[in-house]
């Protein structure tokens, strides 16, 4: 099955499996590190074991219905599923307090995700660091990109820069975007965007507590 059919929800339980598969290995003693039932995976994630089910079965037969599933080959196939078994070279576009945090984030390494440059068009932190990460002129952002081979941009701009950066990410080739700034971006259809509109997610919960 192509991945452009796989729903978007079910890659999304993908990466929490995974996250619950590693804790598993971490936890667990090696001679009990053989199969793990579904029931399990449904204690830690909350996600329901026929819902487990359903979504593996995208991708193949992992394994047998009562048996469970082998630990370290499922763990090792999400990760190749989820490109977790590659190195992902990022930038991010604006060293405000968000771009700060990004950067500080020791998680994005672990995974294989290195951030390789901040932009911004501030020129009292263009050419200083964020840690060991370099602030970039903003104007430089599709230079860097095709010299660096970048394969992921995080935009964390005001919505009303946001198209334009976007675009020159694009311009510069890269071909998957986390798009933070709370605003509609267009783009060709080829290029992957995620957006994470945090008001959203606010509003989303203050609905429940009204």
């Amino acid at each position: 099955m192509k991945k452009k059919n796989i729903p978007s929800v079910t890659i999304n339980r993908l990466s929490i499996y995974h996250r619950c598969l590693e804790k598993i290995l971490e936890t667990q003693k090696e001679e009990d590190l053989k199969i793990v039932p579904s029931f399990k995976i449904e204690e830690m994630t909350g996600i329901n074991s026929a819902q487990i089910r359903k979504d593996l079965a995208y991708f193949g037969e992992f394994g047998k219905r009562g048996f469970g599933y082998p630990l370290i080959d499922l763990s090792r196939e999400l990760k190749k599923i989820l490109g977790l078994d590659k190195k992902w070279s990022v930038i991010i576009a604006g060293a405000g307090n968000l771009g700060k945090a990004l950067v500080k984030y020791k998680g994005f390494q672990k995974k294989g995700f290195t951030i390789k440059g901040i932009f911004d068009n501030n020129p009292s932190k263009i050419g200083k660091k964020l840690g060991h990460i370099f602030i970039y002129d903003i104007k430089e952002i599709e230079k860097i990109i095709q010299a660096e081979n970048i394969n992921i941009g995080i935009l964390v701009i005001p919505a009303d820069s946001a198209q334009e950066v976007a675009d020159k990410m694009v311009a510069g080739g890269i071909k998957a975007i986390l798009n933070f700034a709370p605003v509609h971006i267009f783009l060709p259809p080829e290029i992957k965007i995620h957006n994470v509109d945090l008001s959203i997610e606010f509003e989303g919960l203050t609905y429940y507590l009204s």
